[in-house]
């Protein structure tokens, strides 16, 4: 039996008004996959797909069309153009 706590999805979701301006600053060099996002802010990719599903349901950032080789979609801030 693992003994690493999982934090409560209660408690993930309460950070994410702190986390929205480490994903967007995260996104100013372009879109990325939620996987990469993670790796820029330092946080399990679990936990930035809460984030990112919330700030892009909010319109805070947008999902690019189409997913990469990978099967991942990318994410950008809603005031990047970016082309399929």
């Amino acid at each position: 039996m693992s003994t690493t706590r999982i934090r409560e999805i209660r408690e993930i979701i309460r950070e994410e008004p702190v986390m929205q301006p480490r994903i967007l600053q995260a996104l100013e060099g372009g879109p990325r996959t939620v996987p990469e996002i993670a790796e820029a802010i330092g946080c399990p990719t679990d936990e930035v797909l809460f984030w990112v599903m919330g700030m892009r349901r909010y319109g805070k950032i947008r999902e690019v069309p189409g997913a990469n080789a990978d099967g991942y979609f990318r994410y950008s801030r809603p005031d990047w153009t970016v082309s399929a």
